[in-house]
């Protein structure tokens, strides 16, 4: 295997990374260049649906690959029309452009919001997004977001997005005005420590936005794609949001998100949106097998009884050692710890070949694959159980 140890410099530093080097990945698994081998529980953020290196997605790909990689998004390709077309079939909408990104997914809707906005609402503007929210990384998408530590980066910030509460349909009442054009939110709070919008909250969003005459957003980069036990979050809710944002699990590895709108709100002229590789039928070819796969009813219940599985055992877990609630929907939970402890103890299971992450310094997040097993389970419940008893006996000590 090559030392690849000379090449750390040769990235920008933007975040933390441990020297080790991956380089194989089979379904919960990941081994790294000394062989040793992981049990996953992050996947990618999300991003893995079907694990590490599926052979389905591996499959299409070298399939497509060897047939068309891209024609230009200047001409429709066969790929992109059949995911198309397969998309607003299962889902509330009509229409939809891809993306690469969900980053770029939520700037195209933000994009297509203020479209509407202009030849509908006498040129409102203005987007409700909320506290605690993150919708990616563009000076656009951050601006939308409420994240703390986004709030002095980049000066100036992309004006128009007002912060409402979580759950709070006053906050969000309160907040609107003539230049109000949508209503932005994730079913999901998953950056924020995984803090779930009610399904009633969500109906009455709906209700809300139908009122004013408001487009509803409903960015389910993380929730989408069978991520919470249905194919989309909003189904719990029972609700047809105006748009929706879709990546992470969408490609199950490959970058690809896309935006998804009803016919009223896909107002998009001609020049407005594009991008190089959108819709590029290598990427279609997988997110096509994976929601081929996805989508199966047998498949998201497995996925739904894998989620109760894996909230039960962190409940006993949380009683266990006197630790908080468990949140979430699905495959995307967390365990509140109480105390800032998480980095901490995401480094200790990672030193014992677990990966988990901890999205805020007291919570620790958990996105195994959605074909995750009941014994992949029990084994990262386990090694957990041992951290944090080591973690409780060191603190009683100190």
């Amino acid at each position: 295997m090559p030392n690849t140890s000379h090449a750390y410099d040769a990235l920008m530093d933007i975040t933390a990374r441990p020297k080790t080097v991956f380089v194989r990945g089979e379904g919960a698994w990941l081994w790294d260049d000394t062989g040793k081998r992981y049990l996953d529980f992050i996947q990618g953020w999300a991003v893995n649906c079907l694990g590490h290196a599926p052979a389905i997605v591996a499959d299409a790909v070298a399939a497509q690959a060897r047939l068309l990689i891209t024609p230009s998004p200047a001409y429709y390709n066969d790929a992109s029309l059949k995911l198309a077309k397969a998309l607003v079939d299962v889902s509330a909408f009509d229409q939809l452009f891809f993306a690469n990104s969900g980053a770029e997914a939520n700037e195209g809707a933000i994009k297509l919001a203020r479209k509407y906005g202009a030849l509908h609402r006498n040129g409102g503007f203005e987007i409700i997004t909320f506290e605690g929210g993150f919708h990616g990384r563009t000076l656009a998408t951050m601006s939308a977001s409420g994240k703390k530590a986004f709030e002095p980066l980049f000066e100036p910030k992309v004006p128009g997005f007002r912060k409402a509460r979580l759950n709070d349909l006053a906050s969000v009442e309160a907040l609107i005005n003539q230049n109000t054009v949508a209503v932005m939110l994730e079913p999901i709070q998953g950056e924020a420590g995984v803090w779930p919008a009610t399904d009633q909250f969500l109906r009455d969003l709906r209700a809300l936005t139908k009122e004013h005459g408001l487009l509803l957003i409903v960015d389910e980069i993380q929730t989408g794609m069978g991520r919470t036990g249905k194919l989309f979050h909003y189904e719990h809710a029972e609700i047809e949001p105006d748009i929706m944002t879709l990546g992470k699990g969408i490609g199950g590895g490959v970058p690809l998100a896309a935006l998804l709108a009803t016919e009223r709100a896909a107002c998009f002229e001609h020049g407005d949106q594009g991008g190089t590789f959108n819709g590029n039928p290598l990427m279609c070819a997988a997110g096509l097998a994976v929601l081929e796969e996805v989508s199966k009813p047998a498949f998201l219940k497995s996925a739904g009884d894998a989620g109760l599985l894996l909230e039960s055992e962190l409940q006993k877990l949380s009683a266990r050692h006197g630790l908080g609630e468990v949140r979430g929907r699905g495959l995307l939970l967390a365990l509140d710890l109480k105390l800032p402890i998480g980095p901490a103890i995401v480094a200790q299971a990672f030193e014992a070949g677990v990966l988990l992450n901890a999205p805020q310094p007291d919570a620790l997040r958990f996105m195994p694959a959605l074909n995750v097993a009941r014994e992949e389970i029990a084994l990262m419940i386990e090694s957990l159980d041992a951290i944090l008893t080591k973690t409780g006996a060191a603190r009683r000590v100190a």
